[in-house]
């Protein structure tokens, strides 16, 4: 499986790396059936789910920053 790991634009052609994981068969049959619950395809179900991932670890960083700042609510 091939995954493009950024986005952005460089004359016109998306601008992307390759990154090739092994991963076992009962693995790759469980994210194929999320994938497909979703109509979407192993790779882009992937790339979403790790897009995702580093949101939630950004915003759970800022949250805990402003807790830190602010000090935590009631």
């Amino acid at each position: 499986m091939t995954i493009p790991t950024s986005h952005g634009r460089h004359g016109g052609r998306p601008d992307s790396q390759v990154l090739s994981l092994r991963v076992e068969t009962e693995l790759f049959d469980r994210i194929s059936a999320h994938a497909a619950k979703r109509g979407m395809s192993v790779q882009d179900y992937v790339v979403r789910t790790l897009i995702r991932e580093d949101f939630d670890e950004r915003f759970q960083s800022a949250v805990d920053e402003t807790e830190r700042f602010y000090g935590r609510s009631a």
